[in-house]
């Protein structure tokens, strides 16, 4: 369950590239530079006010600019080769890989400023080449035609899959897209229009100046291994591991990467806490990632097999099961009070992670209440150059027989994500102290 899915389908082909030391080009002085220096700002420093004045500005690329931030140590500005006062296209450099990334920022002329795309991508993967793809009628109406195949046949919601098919259609027939020529800003209209009638932040349209391959080909033994390594030198999104005052472990992971390649990672965070007495697990930067993992992580919490989640496939007509594993390396921490943070940027399986534990009752939740999304997704490449990241399946909790979708989870204790961790602590420390002196009524109660 992955909120970013066209940065991961472009990792997965991601190829390590230096840019050239020189001094960095000035920031234009046009509506478009303005915006571009406020994302490099925020991205720069971490400032939430700076991260907020951006949210104004841009609310779908500030979701994650948190977790992006912290995987890519911010970016500098290598170069700008289109400049508009209301285009820009450039090249950042990210601080932590070295990696350079292509950038496409366009927005919509009037005041205050709107962004009508923003895309940040790495270069294309090997043989492959950019392309100044200009949309004609032709290609728009390839991409509608196989967005709406897509959505009809794969979308979690037949009856609403078939509005949002009749909603663009229409939008198309009445020439609402005939102006566009950009790719981005025609995959970031779709993307809004689509969302205006589902409500589903999982559903998305992107695209890359490049012919994609098909998504039903199995990646390469080279890709795989790439896909890996990327995971592996970014820690498996495992930020900070560590003991704070009073004996309680502290976890802060931004993604749940794939369990087959990221649970010895895990495993190691989990032992370096085994002898905690209270736990809390930092999810306020964590966009989600894989429901395997999700469980993984999950089962270290439980003695007995506990049944987590069950997700419904629309397309196949089937219930996959999910429980927590009656095998772990390292020890469990079945009874110790456990607190999980959150922020309206809390997403996807962090959210799951957040829910199942809330309905079993086997935590704390305590922040903000996180963004919404609870059907995973799945990517389909249309007309060579986009992808269509449609959600073909829909949590269904065993024990609210429901799922976050749209309403977020909310924390039992609310607080703003910025001190959410100091209120954690203290009930941390209440816990375990309640723990250790039991009132004369018995033990105190699990945490709801």
């Amino acid at each position: 369950m992955i909120r970013q899915l066209a940065s991961l389908i472009a990792a997965a082909c991601l190829a390590a590239t230096a840019g050239a030391a020189h001094a960095a080009p000035a920031i234009p002085d046009t509506p478009a530079g303005h915006v571009l220096g406020l994302w490099l700002a925020a991205m720069d420093s971490g400032d939430p006010a700076r991260l907020a004045a951006y949210r104004a500005v841009d609310p779908e690329t500030a979701a994650h600019m948190a977790s992006f931030r912290a995987a890519t140590g911010g970016f500098d500005l290598v170069s700008i080769t289109t400049n508009e006062p209301l285009h820009l296209r450039f090249e950042l450099k990210a601080r932590t890989s070295g990696w350079v990334s292509t950038g496409n920022l366009v927005l919509a002329d009037g005041q205050p400023s709107k962004v009508l795309a923003f895309a940040l991508r790495p270069p294309p993967p090997p043989g492959a080449s950019t392309t100044d793809v200009k949309l004609d009628a032709g290609l728009r109406r390839r991409v509608i035609d196989a967005a709406s195949d897509e959505i009809g046949k794969h979308y979690v919601d037949g009856p609403l899959a078939a509005q949002m098919v009749a909603a663009i259609r229409a939008k198309a027939a009445a020439g609402a897209y005939d102006a566009i020529t950009d790719g981005d800003v025609f995959a970031s209209r779709l993307t809004e229009d689509l969302r205006a009638v589902s409500h589903d932040l999982h559903l998305r349209i992107d695209f890359q100046p490049f012919k994609l391959p098909s998504m039903a080909d199995e990646p390469s033994p080279a890709q795989l291994a790439q896909m890996r390594a990327q995971m592996l030198s970014g820690n498996c999104a495992f930020d900070k591991v560590e003991i704070l005052p009073g004996n309680i472990g502290y976890v802060k992971f931004d993604g749940f990467g794939l369990a087959d390649v990221c649970a010895p990672t895990a495993v190691a965070a989990m032992a370096f806490v085994a002898h905690a007495d209270a736990l809390i697990f930092d999810l306020r930067e964590n966009g989600g990632g894989d429901p395997q993992m999700v469980s993984f992580i999950a089962s270290y919490l439980f003695d007995e097999p506990t049944h987590l989640n069950d997700l419904y496939n629309r397309f196949r007509d089937t219930t996959a099961q999910f429980w927590t594993l009656s095998y772990l390396p390292g020890a469990r921490l079945p009874t110790q009070p456990v607190y999980v943070l959150t922020s309206h940027d809390t997403f996807s399986g962090a959210e799951e992670f957040s829910y199942d534990l809330q309905q079993l009752k086997r935590a704390t939740i305590v922040g903000e209440t996180t963004g919404g999304g609870a059907h995973p997704v799945a990517p389909h490449v249309i007309a060579d150059y986009f992808i269509i990241a449609v959600p073909f399946a829909k949590a269904v909790n065993p024990v609210s027989k429901t799922n976050w979708e749209g309403t977020g989870v909310e924390p039992d204790v609310k607080a703003p994500a910025a001190d959410a961790l100091a209120v954690a602590e203290k009930l941390a420390a209440a816990a375990i102290q309640a723990k250790a002196s039991p009132s004369p009524g018995g033990p105190p109660k699990p945490a709801s």
